[in-house]
C-alpha cells in the first residue's frame, strides 16, 4: 500500500491527517538516525542480526504468543458472543501465528540493530500545532532495565506506532458509540471509515519514514526482509496488546483481535508489492 498515492477523494476525506502522518514518519526516522549516529559510544553502537539473535527473538515471541493464546482460550466462555467469535478465530490460528514468527529465522537479515525508543506510540509524541516532539525514552516500564537496553530493529518502533494508529481509529469509534448509544448495526457502518483512516495514516507514516531512512544500515536491504521484520513486530505488538486487554480492559479486546486477524490476511500488508 505504501507504493500507492492517495487519490484526491482520499485526500479530501483525510484532511490534515495525511500531512501529520507524513510529518510524524519523518520525525520518527530522524530519531532513529540520531540514535544510530553515536558510533563511538559502546552502549549505542549498532550490532548485526546474527543467527543466534534471530533464534532468540523467535523463541521469545513464540513463548509469549503461546502463553497469551492459551490464556485467551481459557477466557473464551466468559467473553461476549461478538468478541468470542473473533477470539475463537485467533485461537484457531495459533499454528499460523507461530509460523509467522518462525520466518524471522528462515532468512538472513542484512539490517543492523540499534538502541530504539522501545515504547513508541501516539502517547509518546507531543504535537505543538506545527511539529512533533518525541518523549519518554525509558522504554516499556514493565520490562527490566537490562531488557530495555537490548538493541533491536527500529522497525519495532515503527510497528508500535502503526498499531497505535489502529487503536486510535477504533478507540474513538468505541467511545463515540458508547457515549451516544448508537445501535450495533450503525456502529458497524462506521467501521469502514475508521479502517480507511487507519490504512492511509499508516501508509503515509511508513512511506515518509522509509524515504527518510533510505540507505541507512539499520534498514533491511530488500523489500522481503522489510516485510518480514515489520509484520513480525506488528504481530508481536498485537499479541502484547491482547495480553494487556485481557487483564485490564476486556471490553477492548476487539481491537487487538481484529489487528491479529488482519495481519493474518496477506492482502492487508502495508508493504505488499
Amino acid at each position: 500500500m505504501i507504493d500507492q498515492e492517495p487519490t484526491e477523494a482520499i485526500r479530501t476525506l483525510m484532511g490534515r491527517y495525511l500531512f501529520l502522518a507524513e510529518l510524524l514518519g519523518k520525525r520518527t526516522a530522524e530519531m532513529h538516525l540520531a540514535l544510530a549516529s553515536a558510533v563511538n559510544t559502546p552502549s549505542f553502537t549498532a550490532e548485526p542480526f546474527t543467527p543466534f539473535y534471530q533464534r532468540g527473538l523467535f523463541q521469545s515471541m513464540r513463548n509469549h504468543g503461546l502463553r497469551v493464546l492459551k490464556l485467551l482460550d481459557r477466557k473464551l466462555p466468559s467473553l461476549s458472543p461478538s468478541i468470542r467469535t473473533e477470539a475463537e478465530k485467533v485461537v484457531g490460528f495459533q499454528a499460523e501465528i507461530i509460523k509467522r514468527f518462525r520466518r524471522i529465522t528462515e532468512r538472513n537479515i542484512t539490517a543492523l540493530r540499534i538502541r530504539c525508543h522501545g515504547d513508541y506510540h501516539l502517547g509518546q509524541v507531543l504535537y505543538t500545532g506545527k511539529d512533533f516532539f518525541i518523549i519518554d525514552f525509558e522504554g516499556e516500564p514493565m520490562r527490566a532495565i537490562s531488557e530495555r537496553q537490548i538493541k533491536r530493529s527500529p522497525l519495532r518502533d515503527v510497528a508500535g506506532m502503526i498499531r497505535s494508529f489502529h487503536y486510535a481509529s477504533l478507540t474513538g469509534l468505541l467511545q463515540e458509540t458508547a457515549g451516544i448509544g448508537v445501535r450495533q448495526q450503525h456502529a458497524e457502518a462506521f467501521k469502514p471509515w475508521a479502517r480507511l483512516w487507519y490504512q492511509w495514516t499508516s501508509a503515509e507514516f511508513l512511506k515518509a519514514y522509509l524515504k527518510q531512512v533510505d540507505g541507512a544500515p539499520f534498514l533491511p536491504q530488500g523489500r522481503g526482509e522489510l516485510r518480514c521484520l515489520l509484520e513480525t513486530y506488528l504481530m508481536e505488538k498485537a499479541l502484547y496488546e491482547l495480553d494487556y486487554e485481557m487483564n485490564s480492559r476486556p471490553d477492548w479486546l476487539a481491537i487487538p483481535l481484529q489487528g491479529i486477524l488482519e495481519l493474518l490476511n496477506p492482502t492487508e500488508s502495508l508493504t505488499k508489492n
